[in-house]
């Protein structure tokens, strides 16, 4: 899962700051610090797709 973190955590081989988005924690750890006001899940971008235009509308 997608977090963006809202306080600075460290350990000891990582380091994340404010505003940082990881998905360096399993589900379960991700939603814990979710829990504890650490962390804000990350919505997954929504991908636009370009549409066909409707044809000409053709009168005699």
């Amino acid at each position: 899962m997608k977090i963006k973190m809202l306080t600075s955590l460290a350990g000891t081989d990582f380091a994340l700051s404010p505003g940082e988005e990881t998905e360096r924690f399993s589900n379960a750890e991700a939603i814990r610090l979710i829990e504890a006001g650490m962390a804000a899940p990350v919505a997954k971008d929504k991908v636009e797709r370009p549409t066909k235009k409707p044809a000409p509308e053709k009168r005699d």
